[in-house]
C-alpha cells in the first residue's frame, strides 16, 4: 500500500534511482575521508618538521633524517596503496587495465611497499635502542645541559632546556640521551618504550591489514570468489580490533591527532573493503546470470566494463 502517492504530475521515485542516490551519498562520504586525511598527511609533516628542530638539532645522517620524518614518509606509502585501491577496485574499466597500467601498478606498489618496511625497521629501531638504553654517566642534572642546544622530552613532546625550566624538567637522578639532541628521565623512559612499542605493533597490525586487501583484490582480479585464501581475506578484518585498541591508547595518551588519524584511516580502509564487496556481488551477480543463459561480462566493480556516468548524473532530473 502507498502511503504517500506522488502528486498530480509527478512521477513516482523508482527503487533504481532511490539506490543510485544512496551509492551517491556513499561516494562523498568516501572522499570526505580521503580529503580529510590528506589534511592529516600536512598536519603530520608540520609536527615531524618541528620535532626534527629538536632530534636534528644538532645533526644526523641519512636514516636519522628518513627516522625523524618516518610518519610522513609512511603516510606518503599509504597514500600511494590508498589511491591504487580505488583505481583497481573502483575507478579503472576493463578497457583502461592495460599491460602497461598493471606494470606502472606493480612498479608503484613496490615503492610503497619499501617505505613502509622502513617504517617498521624504523620502530622496530628505536623500539630495540630504548629497551637497551642506559641512564648517561656524564650528565649528573638537567641543567648541566643548558644553553647546549639539548631538549627534554616526555611522551612525545618537547621543550628546549634553557636556564629557567631546567630545575623542573626531570623527576631522579637518571637521565637518558634518547638521541643525540633530546633527554629524558626514568618515567619518561617508560613512555617512550611503551609509545614505540605501540607504534612498531600498529605498523606491524597495518600490514597484515593491506595483506588481507591485496589478497582480495588478487581473488577478484581472477573472478575467484570463494576458497580458503578468501576466507583468510575475510579474517584479516580482525585486525581492525587491534587497531581500534592502538587509537584508545593514543587517546589516553592525550595524542588526539595520532586518535583522530587512525580512525580516520580506519574508514578509508573500509572504503576500499567496501569497494572490494560491491565487485566481489558484482562478479556472483555475472555467474549466476550465465548460468541463468544471460550471461554478461562481469566487471571489476559495480560500473566497471560499462562506460557509466558519475553518480550525481544518474539520478532523474525529475526525482525530488
Amino acid at each position: 500500500m502507498q502511503r504517500h502517492p506522488p502528486a498530480q504530475g509527478q512521477p513516482a521515485i523508482s527503487a533504481t534511482a532511490i539506490k543510485e542516490r544512496a551509492i551517491n551519498y556513499q561516494q562523498v562520504v568516501k572522499w570526505t575521508v580521503y580529503t580529510l586525511l590528506l589534511l592529516n598527511w600536512a598536519l603530520y609533516i608540520r609536527e615531524d618538521w618541528l620535532n626534527a628542530q629538536h632530534t636534528l638539532r644538532n645533526g644526523g645522517g641519512l636514516l636519522d633524517w628518513t627516522g625523524a620524518f618516518g610518519t610522513s614518509l609512511d603516510e606518503a606509502a599509504w597514500f600511494g596503496l590508498l589511491a591504487l585501491w580505488e583505481l583497481e577496485t573502483y575507478a579503472l574499466s576493463e578497457r583502461a587495465w592495460t599491460r602497461f597500467v598493471r606494470g606502472l601498478f606493480v612498479a608503484i606498489r613496490g615503492v610503497c611497499y619499501v617505505f613502509l618496511a622502513h617504517t617498521v625497521f624504523a620502530w622496530g629501531s628505536t623500539w630495540v635502542e630504548l629497551r637497551n638504553l642506559q641512564p648517561s654517566d656524564e650528565i649528573a642534572h638537567v641543567c648541566e645541559l643548558e644553553g647546549t642546544g639539548i631538549s627534554f622530552t616526555r611522551n612525545l613532546d618537547y621543550t628546549l632546556i634553557d636556564e629557567v625550566n631546567c630545575a623542573g624538567l626531570a623527576v631522579g637522578p637518571d637521565l637518558f640521551f634518547v638521541d643525540n639532541s633530546a633527554v629524558t628521565d626514568q618515567a619518561g623512559l617508560a613512555l617512550e618504550r611503551r609509545s614505540a612499542w605501540f607504534d612498531l605493533q600498529d605498523a606491524v597490525t597495518w600490514l597484515l591489514v593491506m595483506f588481507t586487501i591485496e589478497i582480495g583484490i588478487w581473488l577478484q582480479e581472477r573472478n575467484i570468489t570463494g576458497g580458503a585464501l578468501l576466507l583468510v581475506s575475510q579474517l584479516g578484518k580482525a585486525f581492525y580490533a587491534v587497531l581500534f585498541l592502538d587509537a584508545a591508547y593514543w587517546a589516553w595518551m592525550g595524542h588526539w591527532l595520532y586518535t583522530w588519524d587512525q580512525l580516520l584511516w580506519i574508514c578509508g580502509f573500509w572504503a576500499i573493503e567496501f569497494n572490494l564487496k560491491e565487485w566481489r556481488e558484482a562478479n556472483e551477480g555475472a555467474k549466476l546470470a550465465k548460468q541463468a543463459g544471460q550471461a554478461k561480462p562481469p566487471g571489476r566493480a559495480h560500473q566497471k566494463g560499462e562506460q557509466e556516468s558519475s553518480a550525481w548524473d544518474k539520478i532523474p532530473a525529475d526525482s525530488p
